[in-house]
């Protein structure tokens, strides 16, 4: 199991889960779902406090990885597979272009 904590403006807004069986789950933080009730990470995934599941990663977050040349040059230099999506997501999206963000999150980082 992976986990990444999403951040929209550098707050906590969930997590994001890739389970053992491959299966995805983003959770709003609950403080997060409180005060800000509107601030969604994405039009498909309103603010809720029902978990999202998804067979396949979200597109909003499957969005966020490079593509093209600079996929290439990521999946090479940090010999990640092209097809792990959420190992990418992880590798590439701390500082992404816009309000959300993806940090890892284990068990020696609780961010």
């Amino acid at each position: 199991m992976r986990q990444a904590v999403i951040k929209y403006n550098n707050l906590n807004a969930g997590i994001l889960t890739e389970e053992d069986s491959g299966e995805y789950l983003f959770e709003y933080d609950g403080a997060y779902a409180n005060s800000y009730p509107h601030q969604f990470i994405s039009f498909t995934m309103p603010v809720s406090s029902r978990a999202y599941r998804s067979k396949r990663l979200f597109p909003f977050f499957d969005g966020l990885i490079p593509e093209g040349w600079l996929l290439n040059i990521v999946a090479k230099s940090w010999k990640i597979n092209r097809e792990d999506r959420m190992g990418l997501l992880l590798a590439c999206c701390q500082n992404a272009i816009g309000a959300v963000s993806v940090h890892p999150l284990n068990s020696e980082n609780n961010a």
